[in-house]
């Protein structure tokens, strides 16, 4: 896993996004389409308004998807995910198709989206880490590095929904959906290429965990070091617990 450690969030939202666009222009100058995965977190914000910005993407022929869903969640709630990416991504650019996964929950929710997701490899995946260190709603508790399938319904840890509150997602904990579908770890460690963007130092722990710790579930991001090809993007806040042999700029 390569780390890139940046001043501040607009420095790291640049650099990632520039990375992306690049592997972005590189895949479809191959004449095919592109399939990419996107969190949907405040911590994204930064990255996708510059990657919006970069240009020379031939957006329709870029197929979308996003890894996270609330369970019995209003359709239009603004803490849906899919309306919290259209609002900063898909409704922004012309997506040659976008995929989302409802609100709705249930294994027949799951399967529908994991055959979806199943047609075809990804390409590119833009992730982030929670201060739990969950991949997607992978949380600790029920992240599975083997797990079968690619999506499933979960039960969100305290420490998650706890987050969903302090990024002023909503105003209190007992707001937050206590379910919801995630793509599970090894579906999201299928893309061909990962970006992970995570600033702060709320997430300070879990990038230590997830860089110097051992890996395994008790913190799902540690899974991010055996992919071939992750980048880590880092500003000065999150990266402050790794040691000293972090690279920095």
């Amino acid at each position: 896993m390569e780390l890139r450690i940046l001043p501040d969030r607009a420095r790291l939202g640049a650099e990632a996004a520039h990375d992306i666009a690049v592997a972005l222009r590189g895949r479809l100058a191959g004449g095919g389409r592109v399939r990419m995965m996107f969190a949907a977190a405040p911590s994204q914000a930064e990255a996708l308004d510059a990657l919006l910005a970069e240009p020379g993407i031939d957006w329709g022929r870029v197929d979308a998807f996003h890894m996270d869903e609330y369970v019995e969640l209003d359709a239009d709630a603004p803490q849906a995910f899919g309306n919290w990416l259209r609002e900063h991504l898909f409704g922004r650019a012309p997506f040659g198709s976008v995929h989302y996964i409802g609100t709705g929950g249930g294994a027949s929710a799951a399967q529908s989206y994991a055959a979806t997701l199943g047609e075809a490899p990804i390409d590119l995946v833009c992730l982030g880490i929670g201060v739990n260190g969950h991949l997607a709603f992978n949380d600790p508790p029920v992240a599975d590095f083997d797990d079968p399938l690619l999506v499933k319904e979960v039960e969100l840890d305290l420490e998650c929904r706890q987050q969903q509150v302090d990024d002023g997602c909503f105003a209190a904990l007992d707001e937050v959906p206590a379910h919801a579908l995630t793509v599970t770890v090894p579906a999201l460690l299928s893309g061909a290429r990962l970006f992970c963007i995570v600033p702060g130092a709320a997430k300070a722990a879990a990038v230590r965990a997830a860089v110097e710790g051992p890996i395994e579930t008790a913190c799902p991001a540690s899974a991010l070091r055996g992919h071939p090809d992750c980048t880590l993007y880092l500003d000065a806040d999150s990266s402050a617990l790794l040691g000293g042999g972090a690279v920095r700029p």
